[in-house]
């Protein structure tokens, strides 16, 4: 696919007006104060994960309306002392899989914590193990139209607050140093781990690549890909909900989330990335940290021939070696014997 969005040097200066509600703060404190009046942890039980060098503990813990949400708990063996710890968010359509699935951070010597998709997981990846009780309303069968008509009802209002939970119940696990906690994900989970950034004023650090729900309203003009298309989809069918749909996915814009972040972030975006447009990254990228009256370190690698799939393992390692200046990771295990 050739480059369909703004040259990189429109892309570099991006900075477009985002329409906020103006309850959008209070929605978002309303929200997650709801969810908070429940303890945070529910159970932590070891998991068998065929290794030897991880540890591995299945845990649920209480997301929105206290619902319970999974996610694998995994640090290196044979280390006691807290770690830094990185909360990480799966893709669209992906849950937590198994466990052993997810190893760089664990090997980079972090403790990590991978969160379920609520009411996802069967479209690709190992499944989940979490339902969402809640996905009766009006939308697509599809999550990113799940109850669209109304912020209330959507389904990412309850999937953003189980990311913050997430990164709750990470701090609330032994063995983890609570002042160094990163979000980090890809696509959906990039989108997750911004708004994140934006509702956790402590968080350490937030990984961002090719983030979803990022300039949505430019991204549903150029992409009929799925999950934008979702959204498309349903909209072609249910011709007046437009402008309802317009405002519910105004509660969950990235860029409204990025201007509000103050921690480091690390971005990567694909310049021919059709899935999630690169103005959406650039959009939250420029606009990141400036309602919070700091200036956060931020940067951002961009792949100019390379589409969803970005840097790659290359983005990989440049994140690697930039959390660990962030946060400083402890000593993994020896080999036994």
């Amino acid at each position: 696919m050739p480059a369909f969005d703004l040259p990189t040097r429109e892309l570099e200066r991006y900075r477009p007006e985002v329409q906020e509600p103006p309850d959008f703060d209070g929605f978002w404190r309303d929200t997650l104060k709801e969810a908070a009046q429940t303890d945070v942890l529910e159970s932590v039980r070891p998991a068998e994960n065929g290794l030897r060098l991880t540890r591995t503990w299945d845990v649920t813990f209480r997301g929105f309306a206290g619902d319970p949400v999974r996610a694998w708990y995994s640090r290196p063996a044979g280390v006691g002392e807290p770690l830094p710890a990185v909360v990480e968010y799966a893709g669209y359509g992906r849950g937590r899989g198994l466990p052993h699935e997810r190893l760089t951070w664990v090997n980079a010597g972090y403790a990590h914590l991978l969160m379920d998709n609520r009411g996802q997981g069967d479209q690709y990846g190992n499944g989940g193990a979490t339902p969402d009780p809640h996905a009766s309303a009006p939308g697509g069968p599809g999550p990113a139209a799940r109850g669209l008509l109304d912020p209330r009802d959507y389904h990412y209002r309850r999937l953003i607050t189980d990311a913050v939970r997430a990164v709750a119940a990470v701090r609330a696990l032994p063995g983890v140093d609570a002042s160094r906690v990163a979000a980090v994900g890809n696509s959906q989970g990039g989108g997750l781990a911004l708004a994140v950034a934006g509702l956790v004023p402590d968080l350490a650090a937030a990984l961002v690549t090719a983030p979803f729900l990022c300039g949505i309203r430019r991204a549903l003009d150029l992409t009929d890909a799925s999950p934008y298309g979702e959204i498309s989809a349903y909209l072609s069918v249910h011709r007046g909900a437009q402008e309802a749909a317009y405002r519910t996915l105004a509660y969950m814009e990235g860029v409204s989330f990025a201007r509000r972040a103050a921690a480091p972030a690390h971005f990567g975006v694909g310049l021919r990335d059709t899935v999630c447009p690169p103005s959406g990254a650039y959009a939250a990228f420029n606009r990141y940290g400036e309602l919070t009256g700091v200036d956060p370190r931020k940067e951002i690698h961009a792949y100019p021939y390379n589409g969803h799939e970005g840097g790659d393992a290359v983005q990989v390692r440049r994140q690697l070696d930039w959390l660990g200046r962030m946060l400083e990771p402890g000593p993994v295990s020896s080999p036994p014997g």
